[in-house]
């Protein structure tokens, strides 16, 4: 390999490695989660122009939200069971909310006494979390007339929510309005919420049919990293939009209500909610349904919503009307959100964060996923996905390593060359390109599968962090899940001795690295020696280093990404050596290891 291909390559390699210390060294700060506040949101208020502008808020819903959050946890309030095979809950009476909802098949941790994962919680818990629907009045209407999140709904004593039986809540506001709201639920996530008023009252009314999602302060377990978004996401008509919560701050103020709000109108397809790491909760209008999507902050209680607010409905007298949406609320599993969107949903699976290189991740989280239901082991899964990405890109690989291959053949030459040049440098370049045309070879060709690693690294990294498929995913012995870093530690030799390892996110842990990162620095160390090391000792040192550099960086990532690199590299080692020594090039693999070794030696003896 000559200095042009030595410099290229350093250089690639040099910019992979400043990309992945920025941000595994300074990534963005973390903010600290806003405390609860024990005031639930503003209910939505419509008007007849709806949906032309976002719903205004009246200090009558203010004062009636407030005092159902301050009585939420104090008073016995009545109750409907959730019960399915995959959630429990129950849904509030008081208000008709959704507030209370945990995840039968997802625990907190690791541990068989770890409580399994609630997604949704009461106004006046640390957090609230709920759901929230209702009726907007227009023309015709106070806000006394229509139900609020301090309505008491009546319901079918005992009556419990499954997939099986749907329950029916009513409410008549005695003046000649009777509302229901009948709620069902699927096998997995999706609640189905139908919203009915019928007019008996002998004048025509006018309202809009709206639901909401209510966070107070930020959740708990905010991350706050730089490959995961946390916060809004929502799709109109075929565009996906991401707001984060601190985004969502600088929102313009709406001057009717004070909170800072963004209003999307939707013509025909669209949905809106909240997303973490691995759950969500999302509002979804009915297919073709038009409607505002509101995302909005109100700084004064500190809570985030988002709602969607349907078009208001002009209700003459003895006429009835209903509205249909749904919320999902639970994993944001991928099998599952791809058959919603497959019912009709549009665009449901890019609520999974796919990141820029969804073009990579998609596809790559599609195979991987198919092969971990094949095999049964995620783990293994991942190494046979690399094989399948090596074999995708062998053709390119191979003509990079019969490149190189051709460049140590042309060695002697080259060396003859830089005798014949001398100091003349530009000699030297304008002969070496000769000699390259002649023999037709590329001496670029060695650094194209770098090129192509990086973003099928980045790719990887993405899915491997942000799929709920890798959460608690195990390979095997103390590798129970591939979401997180390497587990095992020097500090006690990998459990032989009798004391624990340093917390995940000490600075101890950083040094004290476990069995796959230092795997990872052998392999790439190894797969150095394929070639004598540079005679530039600048160079040489740099790539002397940058094994071990690369182990303890790494050391902090998802052991299923460092699964995945160690397997990279040991194929691209077998890949490179076959090739090589199929073009009559033999790497000496030993024997530039006995000689490195051998220049360490002699290099110390020099200093001394």
């Amino acid at each position: 390999m000559d200095d042009q291909n030595k410099n290229l390559l350093l250089a690639t390699a040099l910019s992979f490695l400043v990309i992945l210390g920025w941000y595994f060294f300074f990534p963005p700060p973390e903010e600290a989660p806003q405390p609860a506040t024990e005031v639930t949101e503003t209910a939505p208020q419509g008007d007849t122009t709806a949906p032309a502008a976002a719903p205004s808020a009246g200090a009558a819903t203010a004062e009636a939200d407030a005092a159902a959050a301050e009585t939420e946890i104090t008073e016995d309030v009545p109750r409907l069971t959730i019960d399915t095979p995959r959630v429990e809950g129950s849904i509030s009476l008081k208000g008709g909310r959704i507030d209370d909802l945990r995840l039968k098949d997802y625990r907190e941790t690791l541990d068989d006494d770890s409580p399994i994962v609630t997604l949704l919680s009461p106004a006046g818990q640390p957090h609230a979390y709920y759901a929230l629907y209702g009726w907007a009045p227009g023309a015709g209407l106070g806000i006394e007339d229509v139900p609020t999140a301090n309505t008491l709904w009546q319901a079918e004593a005992g009556a419990t929510l499954t997939p099986d039986t749907p329950v029916t809540l009513t409410w008549d506001n005695g003046k000649g309005l009777t509302f229901s709201r009948e709620v069902s639920i699927d096998e997995d996530y999706m609640f189905s919420i139908t919203q009915s008023v019928t007019n008996s009252s002998g004048a025509s009314v006018a309202l809009a049919p709206y639901g909401t999602l209510a966070r107070h302060g930020e959740p708990a377990n905010l991350e706050n990293f730089f490959v995961l978004h946390e916060g809004v996401v929502g799709m109109a008509d075929g565009e996906l939009s991401e707001i984060d919560y601190d985004d969502m701050t600088d929102f313009d103020p709406d001057p009717r209500d004070g909170s800072r709000a963004q209003v999307n109108t939707v013509t025909e397809n669209g949905w809106i909610g909240f997303t973490g790491h691995y759950w969500m909760s999302t509002l979804i209008p009915a297919p073709g349904e038009a409607f505002r999507a509101i995302a909005k902050y109100d700084e004064r209680r500190d809570i985030y919503q988002t709602d969607v607010v349907l078009p208001t409905v002009t209700l003459a007298a003895g006429e009835s009307t209903s509205a249909n949406t749904q919320l999902f609320a639970g994993a944001k599993e991928w099998a599952t959100i791809r058959e919603y969107e497959r019912a009709g949903i549009e665009g449901f699976l890019d609520s999974i964060d796919w990141g820029w290189f969804f073009f990579f991740t998609k596809p790559i989280f599609a195979v991987l996923h198919w092969l971990n239901a094949a095999i049964g082991n995620m783990g293994v899964a991942i190494i046979a996905l690399t094989f399948l990405l090596k074999i995708l890109v062998f053709p390119l690989a191979y003509k990079s390593y019969a490149s190189m291959a051709r460049m140590k053949e042309l060695q002697p030459e080259m060396e003859k060359l830089r005798e014949r040049a001398g100091d003349d440098r530009q000699k030297m370049q304008k002969e070496m390109m000769e000699l390259y045309k002649r023999e037709k070879v590329n001496p670029a060709a060695g650094c194209l599968p770098i090129l192509i690693q990086i973003p099928i690294f980045f790719s990887l990294y993405k899915v491997i962090f942000v799929t709920l498929e890798l959460r608690h995913a195990a390979f095997f012995g103390p590798f129970q899940d591939l979401s997180v870093p390497d587990p095992t530690s020097l500090f006690n030799l990998f459990g032989l001795l009798p004391w624990a390892a340093p917390a995940p996110d000490s600075l101890l842990s950083l040094v004290f690295i476990g069995i796959l990162p230092i795997l990872l620095g052998v392999s790439m160390w190894v797969q150095q020696k394929l070639n004598p090391a540079p005679t530039d000792e600048t160079q040489r040192m740099i790539f002397a280093w940058m094994p071990w550099v690369f182990m303890f960086m790494l050391g902090g990532f998802a052991s299923g990404l460092v699964v995945y690199w160690i397997t990279n590299n040991v194929i691209t080692f077998t890949q490179q050596y076959l090739i090589m020594r199929s073009h009559g090039y033999t790497p000496d693999v030993f024997g530039n290891i006995k000689s490195g070794f051998k220049k360490d030696k002699a290099e110390k003896a020099e200093k001394k």
